[in-house]
């Protein structure tokens, strides 16, 4: 699984000792400044199209760092290659605003800057400018070559899964309990489709009963715009408080028994520990902040392609020819 994440977001504060013993411990070479002799102007086009992007849909915000997560768990080889996938199917988005800025920075700086890392200052800039966190971006990955449709549909964890289940795929990739606690913070913007939560309104356990962790007003809400049949594609906001700011409602929520999807609610109905990290970060938004940045670094140092593995892709949909 040799690939790299793309996302991360900017308003956090990572201390200088903190990231080298980050950098010490998972052994990479990435840096800050890759780019700063080959293309110094990267990380302010890529913030220029996510600001203009951003202040016309919200929306895209989430999509991008949903686009980021999936890069950085799946051996991918393309952005069309990974998006066909049976989680991703007609629900991923954003993949044009990557397009939108790789031309840009192909024009400024031909072949230098990778899609992979493209991702990841877009996820990290959409945090920013949803009101999120920041951190410094280490840069330096490289494109994959190869694709694995397989790969996303058994990485991923599905919004259904067990506490266990999902778990069990992050420690796949080195990231423990409050990597996953604080990555799923995420969805504190963002939507999702009817078809990603309906079981828990109507048949959660096959019984033709609801979920019973999901609070009783709040289903009969979201049952108004996700039938038991039909709607699938109906979107409804993962945080009904601050649906577009990116903050810690999302576990405020959670404690209510209010989380949208399961795999959401189970963090905290389902394991103690998670249980307890929920309650912190609903209590301390800027603990929350910061172990999120730091979580989403480690995240998107998972597997890098560096040196001359890999390629600078001129596309980020294809591989080179």
């Amino acid at each position: 699984m040799k690939e790299c994440c793309a996302f991360l977001l900017l308003l956090l504060f990572i201390c200088p000792l903190g990231f080298y013993l980050y950098t010490i411990e998972y052994g990479t070479k990435l840096s800050p400044d890759f780019y700063a002799h080959s293309c110094p102007q990267v990380e302010d086009i890529v913030i220029d199209v996510l600001a203009t992007t951003i202040a016309t849909e919200t929306r895209m915000a989430a999509s991008l760092m949903r686009l980021h997560y999936h890069d950085c768990f799946v051996h991918i080889g393309g952005i069309v290659s990974e998006k066909n996938s049976v989680f991703n199917s007609q629900s991923v988005r954003g993949f044009e605003v990557i397009d939108q800025i790789k031309a840009q920075l192909e024009k400024e700086c031909p072949g230098t800057v990778s899609c992979a890392d493209v991702l990841t200052l877009a996820a990290r800039d959409s945090s920013v400018l949803s009101g999120g966190p920041s951190w410094v971006v280490p840069l330096g990955r490289r494109d994959s070559i190869n694709a694995s449709l397989s790969g996303s549909n058994s990485n991923i964890p599905a919004s259904n899964d067990s506490f266990k289940a999902i778990l069990r795929k992050f420690n796949r990739h080195g990231l423990d309990v409050t990597d996953l606690v604080a990555l799923s913070g995420s969805h504190t913007i963002g939507f999702s489709r009817c078809t990603s939560f309906r079981q828990r309104l109507y048949n959660q356990s096959g019984d033709g009963r609801p979920d019973i962790t999901l609070e009783e007003s709040f289903a009969a809400n979201l049952r108004k715009s996700c039938p038991i049949a039909g709607g699938e594609e109906n979107l409804s906001v993962l945080d009904m408080v601050t649906a577009a700011k990116f903050d810690n409602n999302y576990f405020i929520n959670l404690i209510k028994n209010m989380g949208l999807l399961y795999s959401d609610q189970i963090l905290f109905s389902g394991n103690d520990i998670s249980r307890g990290l929920v309650i912190t970060y609903a209590q301390d938004q800027e603990v929350f902040f910061l172990q999120f940045a730091e979580s989403m670094i480690k995240m998107g140092n998972i597997s890098p392609l560096m040196g001359s593995n890999g390629e600078i892709r001129k596309n980020c949909r294809k591989i080179n020819s």
